[in-house]
């Protein structure tokens, strides 16, 4: 027996932030970083905050979340034990706010707490997902961790967030979204609902990523994009995803690729290795019909290699380095860790989730071919 279990309410569209109004006498911790504050978005954010609520803010989000900035989140809320926890920013935001409230519940500081994630960039569809990946600096190696009591008891979805994101972190989170839904769909434990939330997802990312790179105050594109990550988002969370995330992980920690970028360098590799298992690449061919990118009438084959041109095409079209050479990674020391890097993927939660099943020589073979 398999459930399907979706928690999160979505308030999506125009004059979302409103549903912020209704809180009124509570204590409200909202995790951020110090570029919204800085650029004025968490003062717009407050705004929709009623003057009645206690708010404090933690405003020490960095990328790919570290156990040390964690824990000084954790620490914030055993002092003011809000009522409301508030996550605004992008899927490193998101993250962190999951694992302070993960780690503070495990402590006991905090009992219940309605945890709302609001995102400002269409890629993670964290705000619908019950997994966080955080950062040992020591190691330079990234967890993720599972646990339902993260996954947001509410979603905020306003395209306006997005609309001043650069180009090239739209290019990097777009191709996550396209990643997560590719992922999903042949995951091991795909569905019918996963499989129709991954099929949309990419619909949407064929209708709008490109857009949203060249114009990107186009708000009809955003809207769609950031509505394809928040399926691609409720997709893996059924489904889950596979190596190429575990690989991307790991490339993410040790050299600080940002992680849309690092899922675009290897989904194409990642598609090779599983298409050698026949009924996967018939899952993947299935996937280009469903959503009108060849007719049925064609190979299977054909089907995967008209995926993998789509994928190339989009990235260059991006601008997006196509290894981690064009990354600027010393040749030297991906030599030296490519083995560590391989082994903590192998170990990431993501790998069991493959429908394929790879071993660390299979990992290291992959990993060196991004280079």
């Amino acid at each position: 027996m398999k459930s399907v279990y979706i928690k999160t309410k979505i308030y999506s569209g125009e004059n979302s932030l409103k549903r912020l109004e209704k809180f009124k006498n509570t204590d409200i911790c909202v995790v951020c970083d110090q570029f919204l504050v800085k650029n004025g978005s968490v003062k717009g954010l407050l705004s929709f905050i009623n003057d009645s609520n206690n708010v404090s803010v933690f405003d020490e989000v960095i990328p790919d979340p570290p156990l040390n900035v964690i824990g000084k989140g954790v620490a914030l809320i055993k002092k003011n034990n809000p009522s409301i926890v508030i996550a605004y920013g992008g899927g490193s935001a998101i993250d962190t706010a999951k694992g302070i409230i993960y780690f503070a519940k495990q402590q006991n500081f905090i009992d219940k707490v309605n945890f709302i994630a609001i995102p400002t960039t269409s890629g993670t569809g964290s705000e619908v997902t019950s997994a966080t990946v955080v950062t040992d600096t020591e190691t330079k190696t990234k967890h993720i961790i599972f646990d339902d009591v993260m996954l947001p008891d509410e979603a905020i979805l306003d395209a306006n967030l997005t609309v001043s994101v650069p180009a090239d972190i739209t290019a990097n989170t777009g191709i996550d979204v396209l990643t997560h839904a590719i992922e999903a769909y042949v995951a091991k434990d795909a569905n019918v609902y996963s499989d129709a939330l991954a099929e949309k997802a990419v619909e949407l990312v064929i209708e709008s990523l490109v857009q949203c790179y060249k114009q990107g105050n186009d708000i009809a594109a955003r809207k769609k994009m950031h509505e394809a990550s928040n399926l691609a988002g409720m997709a893996f969370n059924i489904a889950g995803l596979g190596i190429n995330h575990s690989i991307a992980h790991q490339l993410g920690g040790r050299f600080h690729i940002p992680h849309g970028l690092a899922n675009s360098i290897l989904v194409n590799i990642v598609i090779d290795y599983n298409c050698e298992d026949h009924e996967i690449l018939k899952k993947y061919a299935k996937l280009v019909y469903k959503t009108g990118m060849v007719e049925k009438a064609q190979s299977d084959e054909f089907a995967v290699e008209v995926l993998k041109t789509y994928i190339k095409t989009l990235t260059k079209i991006m601008n997006m380095p196509q290894n981690l050479k064009e990354c600027g990674v010393d040749k030297n020391e991906f030599d030296n860790v490519k083995s560590i890097i391989a082994e903590n993927a192998l170990k990431d939660g993501c790998t069991q989730a493959n429908r394929r099943e790879i071993t660390k020589f299979g990992m290291e073979r992959l990993i060196q071919l991004v280079y």
